[in-house]
C-alpha cells in the first residue's frame, strides 16, 4: 500500500514536495523494480552457490579460493539489501527509518570500494603466480590470503562508518519518509576533501595496482618469460585478468566518474539524475557478473553449473517425450476408433 502525502498535509511545505520528486519518474521506478528483482534472484542463487562450493565442498583450498569466498560474501552483503530498495521504489515511501537508510547509503559506497580492493588482491595473486612463481608459493598461501582479506574488510568498513553520521541530511525535511541518501550521494558534498581522499585510496590506488600487475604480466607473456608455467595456468590467469578488466570498466569506472562529477557539481545538480541511476545499475550488475569469475576459477563451480543446465535439459527432454507419447497414444486411439467405426 502506497503512503500518500495527505497524512502530513497540515504540516507539508513546498520543500517537502520537492523532496518527494527526488524518487524519480514512474517509469524509472518500474525499470528499477524489474532490474533489482533480476539482480536479487540471480545474485542470491549465484553467490550462495559460490559460497557453498568454495567454503564447504572445496577440499584443497588456495589463496584464490579465499578470495572467491570473500567476493561471494561481499556480493551477498550488498544483494540482501536490495528488497528494501525495491519496497521504496514500489511505495515511494521509506518505512524502515533513518538508521537503516544511512546503512544502505553507506553500503552503496562500501561495495565498489571493497570490490576494487579484492580485485586488486586477485590481480596481485595472478602476478605472483605468473611472474614470480618461485616466491609466489611462499606468499600465495591460505593464511596470508586470509590476513589480506581481513585487512581489506577492516579498512573499507572503517572508511564507510563516518557516512552513518553525516550532519548534512537531506531527509530531515520529510521526517525520514524518504531515503534520498540511498539514491543521491551528493549529500556528502560538505566533506568533499574526505570524499576525494576516499576516491583516491579506494578507486585510483586499486586500479593502478591492477594496471601495474597486468602490464608486467602481459610483458612477461609476450617475451616468453613464463615458459615454465603450465599452459592451463597461463590460460586460466589470462581469463581471470580479462574478466576483471571488463568488469571494472563496465561496472565501476562509470559509477566513479559520475560520482566525481556530482560531487563537483552545484547544488542545483542534486536530486534525480538519469546518468547516476544508470551507473548505479551497472555497479549493481557486478554482483551477477561475478559468476564468470567463479566459473573460470573453480572446476567444481563449473560442474555445479553444468549439472544444473544438464538437469534442466533432461527435464525438458522428459517432458517432450511424455508429450510425444501422449500425442502418439491419442493418435493410436483415434485410429482405433476409426477402424471400429
Amino acid at each position: 500500500m502506497r503512503m500518500t502525502v495527505d497524512l502530513n498535509s497540515s504540516n507539508m511545505s513546498v520543500d517537502h514536495l520537492a523532496v518527494k520528486t527526488e524518487q524519480g519518474p514512474f517509469e524509472y521506478r518500474i525499470v528499477g523494480l524489474v532490474f533489482y528483482s533480476f539482480i536479487f534472484v540471480i545474485g542470491v542463487i549465484v553467490n550462495f552457490t559460490a559460497l557453498w562450493v568454495f567454503a564447504l565442498t572445496t577440499k584443497k583450498r588456495s589463496s584464490v579460493t579465499i578470495y572467491m569466498i570473500n567476493v561471494a560474501l561481499m556480493d551477498l552483503t550488498f544483494i540482501l539489501l536490495l528488497p528494501f530498495r525495491m519496497v521504496y521504489l514500489q511505495q515511494d515511501y521509506w518505512p524502515f527509518g533513518d538508521v537503516f537508510c544511512r546503512i544502505t547509503a553507506a553500503l552503496t559506497i562500501f561495495y565498489p570500494s571493497m570490490a576494487l580492493w579484492l580485485f586488486a588482491l586477485i590481480s596481485t595473486d595472478r602476478y605472483m603466480a605468473i611472474v614470480q612463481p618461485k616466491h609466489g608459493k611462499e606468499l600465495r598461501n591460505v593464511p596470508k590470503a586470509v590476513v589480506g582479506n581481513l585487512g581489506v574488510w577492516v579498512m573499507t568498513l572503517g572508511s564507510s562508518v563516518p557516512l552513518l553520521f553525516s550532519q548534512d541530511d537531506p531527509d530531515q525535511i520529510s521526517n525520514y519518509t524518504t531515503c534520498i541518501k540511498m539514491q543521491d550521494i551528493i549529500y556528502m558534498r560538505r566533506e568533499n576533501a574526505v570524499n576525494f581522499v576516499r576516491l583516491i585510496f579506494f578507486f585510483l590506488v586499486p586500479i593502478c595496482i591492477m594496471i601495474g600487475c597486468y602490464i608486467v604480466i602481459v610483458d612477461n607473456l609476450i617475451h616468453g618469460r613464463t615458459s615454465k608455467l603450465k599452459p592451463k595456468v597461463k590460460e586460466k590467469s589470462i581469463r581471470i585478468i580479462i574478466t576483471l578488466i571488463v568488469q571494472v570498466l563496465v561496472c565501476f569506472v562509470p559509477f566513479h566518474i559520475c560520482l566525481v562529477l556530482r560531487l563537483l557539481g552545484s547544488e542545483e545538480d542534486g536530486g534525480f539524475n538519469t546518468w547516476a541511476v544508470f551507473t548505479t545499475f551497472l555497479m549493481n550488475l557486478s554482483t551477477v557478473l561475478d559468476i564468470i569469475l567463479y566459473y573460470i576459477v573453480s572446476k567444481q563451480f563449473q560442474d555445479r553449473v553444468i549439472s544444473v543446465v544438464l538437469y534442466r535439459n533432461y527435464l525438458r527432454s522428459v517432458r517432450r517425450k511424455s508429450r510425444h507419447t501422449q500425442t502418439g497414444s491419442i493418435r493410436s486411439l483415434s485410429n482405433l476408433t476409426s477402424a471400429m467405426i
